[in-house]
């Protein structure tokens, strides 16, 4: 379907359609917000805020109510609910009085940001008293958020550990934005889920397959280049010169790009021989003649990640020998270099380059790619969101509201109108009831009756996203405390 024929109307749970006649009677304004809710024991205590602007460029801006799609709402929606319940006087109304722009305020963090769970994220309202079911009706489409905003947060875990690991066996951060490539496009659910998740990962990262989540950078957030790749072989290429040819499959590639770096796949039969006796002895001479800018990148692609990785190591270290950093680890010669992408999540990552910490090797001599552990084995869970009304207004007399399950106390939602501030000790921090300052609100108005009004570039939310924390004490891991970034100290560039 392509986006000028896309339905907004459609876009929803179908049981909303039925919310306007379930108000109470004379209500004029409903206010919602949106949280990753703070949840004890979680495995992450901050999210990176980033995918709104997409959601509000595609789908919300401008005229999304015509009368054509007015009439095929009708029709769906009778044939839906086998009754009449479908509000087409009502969006009449949103057609003639906003030529089919949505009365709709949102005010949101500003995109990259990273915020401690539990804290509002942004908020939506109706500006008109007549449409005051528009809030929730786009709650569907706007939970949805869910999906970027946990790619971000899991990417920046990565850069976490990865940062960790590269400070204290290197003594900087060098190269860090290359560390993890995004090998997720395949393996994610559709084009719109790898454009989505793709772009999240450069939010933190520069490295990349993922071709859609560059698209949606250059479309959506102005970045003509948001990530880089290199050559690199894959199974077919390797196999299809049989078993016996392997040798002359390497040698093939390091002949058609020798200059620049080039990742060739080595585990396709024997992962050990091939380091040893091809690239480690008949194609030596040839990866000793690259340099650091057109290093050989070595995939292991089998076998448990950890001990594979470090075998292959140090089979390289006897073929090539290495040399020791200022920080008193061993590193390869810089034409040489391996990529770990199979089996990579968090927990793996951190125990391979520990593992390795431990054998004295450096953090510098290995990449990670990763795909479903990065794109595709998450969902809203994960971290908690949720859409809550926190406000209403009938006959213009305000009210708070809220959700207090008795049988899930962290399931609670907050009350009256919000806004994000911080206080006085420099901690983010949610003010409910209305109680909060419009001066020290750090919520930004993006989106206002059918029109953007703010536009962040990639540039812009990846300054956002870069700040960061350089000496952590094991309390502040605690979930219980306040979550790292409210001690930044130290930027990445």
């Amino acid at each position: 379907m392509a986006a000028q024929d896309f339905n907004f109307l459609l876009a929803t749970d179908s049981y909303k359609i039925t919310h306007y006649k379930q108000y109470p009677p004379s209500v004029n304004k409903i206010y919602s917000y949106f949280e990753c809710r703070r949840k004890k024991g979680s495995q992450f205590s901050e999210v990176v805020f980033f995918g709104l602007q997409y959601l509000l460029k595609k789908y919300l801006t401008g005229p999304v109510v015509t009368e054509e799609k007015i009439q095929e709402a009708k029709l769906f929606y009778q044939m839906h609910f086998r009754q009449t319940v479908f509000d087409e006087e009502g969006w009449r109304k949103v057609l003639e009085k906003y030529d089919g722009r949505l009365p709709i305020r949102i005010k949101a963090v500003p995109e990259g940001r990273v915020i401690p769970r539990g804290n509002v994220l942004f908020t939506v309202e109706n500006t008109d008293p007549d449409f005051f079911w528009l809030t929730n009706y786009i709650e569907t489409m706007l939970v949805q958020m869910w999906y970027p905003i946990t790619v971000a947060t899991i990417s920046r875990e990565f850069k976490k550990i990865l940062a960790k690991h590269l400070r204290a066996t290197s003594g900087n951060l060098e190269g860090l934005d290359f560390k993890l490539h995004d090998f997720g496009y395949r393996g994610v659910s559709s084009q719109e889920s790898a454009a989505l998740g793709g772009a999240a990962h450069l939010v933190n990262f520069c490295s990349t397959d993922t071709v859609a989540g560059l698209l949606m950078a250059q479309h959506y957030y102005s970045c003509p280049m948001a990530g880089f790749s290199i050559p690199a072989a894959e199974h077919s290429t390797i196999i299809s010169w049989g078993r016996s040819r392997e040798k002359e499959a390497f040698e093939r590639i390091l002949d058609q790009f020798s200059s620049g770096p080039v990742s060739v796949v080595s585990d396709s039969y024997d992962i050990f021989k091939a380091c040893k006796q091809i690239w480690g002895d008949k194609l030596k001479e040839r990866v000793m003649e690259r340099s650091q800018d057109s290093c050989l990148v070595i995939r292991p692609d089998s076998g448990d990640p950890a001990e594979t990785l470090i075998e292959v190591i140090k089979i390289l270290e006897q073929c090539f020998g290495c040399s020791v950093n200022s920080m008193g680890y061993k590193v390869l010669p810089s034409y040489l270099r391996i990529i770990q992408g199979d089996g990579i999540d968090l927990r793996s990552v951190d125990e391979i380059l520990q593992k390795l910490t431990d054998e004295g090797w450096s953090a510098e001599n290995v990449f990670f790619g990763c795909g479903s552990a990065l794109l595709q084995k998450l969902n809203r869970d994960t971290l908690n969101c949720a859409f809550k009304c926190s406000y209403v207004e009938t006959n213009g007399k305000g009210m708070d509201v809220y959700k207090q399950p008795v049988t899930d106390p962290s399931k609670g939602s907050k009350r009256g109108r919000l806004s994000l501030r911080r206080n006085s000790d420099g901690f983010l921090e949610t003010v409910e009831r209305g109680a909060g300052k419009p001066e020290e609100d750090l919520l930004v108005t993006v989106f206002e009756n059918g029109v953007l009004l703010q536009d962040y570039t990639l540039e812009e939310i990846r300054k956002n996203a870069r700040l960061w924390e350089e000496e952590v004490s094991p309390a502040q891991h605690n979930q219980d405390q306040e979550p790292l970034d409210q001690h930044i100290i130290n930027g990445l560039h």
